[in-house]
């Protein structure tokens, strides 16, 4: 019995990546260091910008294998597709995908905050709601789950660099989506029991709200790797 649990998590992983394909919204820092790591791990990502030649050459140091479109394309053409625009936008961007994003899985990992002048996030733009919720609500027919927004770009896809172990937390309405996210996650590195499923959608307002604190953090201290954690 004990041998066959352990050979269990190999072959889900297997399938699971086999039958992943991954579409990445946004070619920043945050958009090109998810696209490298999930290409790592055997998915296929296509990385999408405003242009497919525009991505391509900002992003050159990327490895051979991530293809290059623009969102629409990017959106259309694989399951499970990751918001990693700015979030001040976001909305109004990712609803003209409507159809291009129905049944499919949307990741949000932005946050929707105004400047506050000096280029670190500010006010947020959806008091006492959020962006992933204003996102489901536009797009009822796709599967949006908040993630990773909690942290900087490059904790997301190396959380065993902190001191102390970092936590991913999760919201959305479909449990299917929320588990094949939390499978994505693991391809990432990170622990199940880092990850917190906090329930549905509307408490991605909380994890948002946590980005209050980054400026003041960022200022104090310099664009230094962080997360807003957990502990126990």
């Amino acid at each position: 019995m004990t041998g066959r649990l352990r050979s269990s998590p190999p072959r889900y992983r297997k399938e699971h990546h086999h039958m992943t394909s991954i579409g990445i919204l946004g070619a920043g820092r945050v958009g090109t260091n998810l696209a490298d790591k999930l290409s790592a791990a055997g998915h296929h990502v296509t990385l999408g910008g405003r242009s497919p030649e525009d991505t391509a050459a900002r992003t050159a140091g990327l490895a051979p294998r991530i293809a290059f479109a623009d969102q629409r394309t990017t959106a259309r053409t694989t399951d499970v597709v990751i918001n990693a625009t700015p979030g001040d936008s976001s909305l109004d961007r990712l609803t003209g995908l409507r159809t291009e994003l129905a049944g499919k899985i949307l990741i949000d990992v932005s946050n929707a905050t105004r400047d506050d002048g000096d280029g670190l996030p500010g006010d947020l733009c959806y008091p006492g709601s959020s962006l992933a919720e204003k996102l489901q609500a536009a797009l009822p027919d796709t599967h949006v789950v908040k993630t990773l927004n909690t942290m900087l770009f490059m904790v997301m896809t190396a959380p065993e660099a902190l001191a102390a172990p970092p936590t991913a937390y999760l919201s959305g309405n479909d449990e299917h989506a929320k588990r094949t996210v939390t499978g994505l996650l693991g391809d990432l590195g990170w622990q199940p029991e880092r990850i917190e499923d906090l329930g549905d959608i509307t408490t991605a307002r909380a994890t948002e709200a946590m980005i209050l604190v980054v400026p003041h953090i960022l200022r104090r201290h310099g664009f230094k790797p962080f997360a807003v954690s957990l502990a126990r």
